[in-house]
């Protein structure tokens, strides 16, 4: 096949794509009618592609970039791919460690970050938003082996932690979260339970996270929704020794944890831990102890050896008023119920004797002398860990709370759709991978992955379809400033 230049009755130049068969000229493709130079030469490449295409032959010029020169009135627009996101992800779980794992999960992984939707719902988006298509039945095959890998990617997290947060073990923020289903159906592994979603109704599973003291995520784990959470704290964190073969480790944790089997098997198991206590549970000579001992200032601190290691206690002036206005709305609560018994409910402040409801004074007392303080179980020794430290390591709990939070709602973990076990596991392990991924990114960025991702979205490819070679022309979009400012943070290059 040749192209072939011709004068028409307009005195235009046809451009023509021709092959000869005995002697015989056959015209295959008309590509166009050239007016001007540039028209000619940009019909001259469009022929040339055409015949690439149409038979497999090499071109004669191949440095022309067909994508170079198009002429618009032989395009339309066919939407919008979001490649740059799509590689800049690839490239960050490349670095994270991810990049020998399935493409398909580490596609799942992304466009949970883009976009959360079912996995079936996730892989139309990811052709429509990459042009990356995976088969339904793929994903089907392939999830039991996805699933197997869980120990690999924790392995391979906390790699990357310790290059490039300089994760060292010393020490490690524990909670659960509860995922409801939309079902009200029970089984071994979604049973009712206490919900922090507030859907009691609704069948869950409580998902344990353990991250470092930036936030970043290193191991994760189901139970059963109806467990209680303080029995989940023991099997993790001894699991995640042995595992990860640690000598060293300090645990913090929120109250719900403490108990006195839990102390016993963390201080058997030679595990350094850092809990809040529950003062109002506390017998009435500790909290005279307390009271009698502490000095109302902000900056002092007491520490009392008990049955579940030293005791650390604060005083806070901010809290005292913030637990003094609680104390007295409810005090005047129930006062009215002390009233009118049958018009209210019973309230904290109040107990009943016989038939008759009455302030609880001694529970008042109680509350009274302990407004402003907050207690904290450990079993550091101060010599080696301050009380003010203790104290600001259990105040980093927030981290995992915004773990939680960036979970939940960016990634939309809740509900889940899933009915089975294995696929139930495999969906909180890609969103496991996608917390890790978007914590990175926040932590180096300093901006919510939100942000991140809105400003990623608007980075598009064009698609245009050029009609002469029915061929798909793509115009990569340009990163903005905002943007080249997080890829440096990130250390990608563009």
């Amino acid at each position: 096949m040749k192209i072939r230049v011709v004068k028409t009755a307009s005195k235009a130049k046809a451009v023509q794509v021709v092959s000869y068969e005995d002697n015989k000229r056959i015209i295959i493709k008309h590509i166009g009618s050239a007016h001007n130079e540039e028209e000619l030469n940009e019909f001259k490449v469009l022929a040339r592609e055409w015949i690439k295409d149409f038979s497999g032959q090499l071109s004669l010029f191949p440095d022309d970039d067909p994508n170079r020169f198009f002429h618009i009135n032989y395009c339309s627009f066919i939407g919008v791919y979001h490649n740059f996101f799509y590689e800049m992800m690839n490239s960050m779980q490349d670095e994270i460690g991810f990049g020998e794992l399935p493409a398909i999960l580490k596609a799942l992984v992304t466009i949970r970050i883009f976009e959360p939707a079912s996995k079936l719902r996730s892989l139309e988006l990811l052709e429509q938003y990459f042009g990356i298509k995976h088969l339904r039945k793929n994903y089907y095959k392939i999830a039991p082996q996805c699933l197997m890998l869980k120990q690999t990617i924790e392995t391979k997290d906390i790699n990357f932690a310790k290059e490039d947060y300089s994760f060292d073990y010393n020490v490690l923020f524990y909670d659960v979260t509860t995922l409801y289903f939309e079902s009200f159906t029970e089984d071994d592994l979604r049973k009712n339970g206490f919900s922090k979603d507030n859907k009691s109704e609704q069948p869950q599973i409580l998902v344990a996270l353990m991250v470092t003291k930036e936030g970043f995520p290193i191991a994760s784990e189901v139970f059963s929704g109806n467990t209680f959470e303080g029995h989940t704290i023991i099997p993790v964190v001894t699991d995640f020794i042995r595992k990860n073969k640690v000598k060293a480790f300090t645990v913090v944790a929120d109250a719900a944890m403490i108990s006195n089997e839990n102390i016993k098997q963390l201080t058997d198991n030679k595990i350094n831990y850092i809990v809040g206590a529950r003062l109002g549970n506390i017998s009435q000579e500790l909290i005279e102890t307390i009271n009698k001992s502490i000095i109302r200032q902000d900056g002092k601190y007491i520490r009392i050896t008990t049955d579940l290691g030293y005791l650390v206690c604060s005083y806070s002036s901010v809290r005292y008023r913030k637990d003094k206005y609680e104390m007295e709305k409810q005090i005047e609560k129930a006062k009215q119920v002390v009233k009118n018994p049958s018009k209210h409910k019973k309230l904290k402040f109040t107990q009943s004797k016989g038939q008759k409801i009455e302030l609880n004074l001694k529970l008042i007392d109680k509350t009274t002398k302990l407004l402003g303080i907050k207690g904290y179980y450990t079993n550091l020794e101060e010599t080696k860990v301050s009380n003010q430290t203790i104290i600001e390591r259990y105040h980093e709990l927030y981290r995992i709370e915004q773990a939680f939070r960036i979970s939940k709602h960016d990634l939309q973990t809740r509900p889940v759709f899933h009915f089975k076990e294995e696929p139930i596991k495999l969906h909180i392990l890609i969103c496991f991978m996608a917390l890790v991924v978007s914590k990175h990114i926040e932590l180096k960025t300093g901006v919510s992955i939100k942000k991140f991702v809105t400003e990623s979205k608007k980075i598009t490819d064009g698609r245009l379809l050029n009609h002469i070679t029915n061929k798909e022309i793509l115009i990569k979009g340009k990163p903005s400033p905002k943007m080249m400012e997080y890829l440096r943070d990130l250390g990608l290059p563009h």
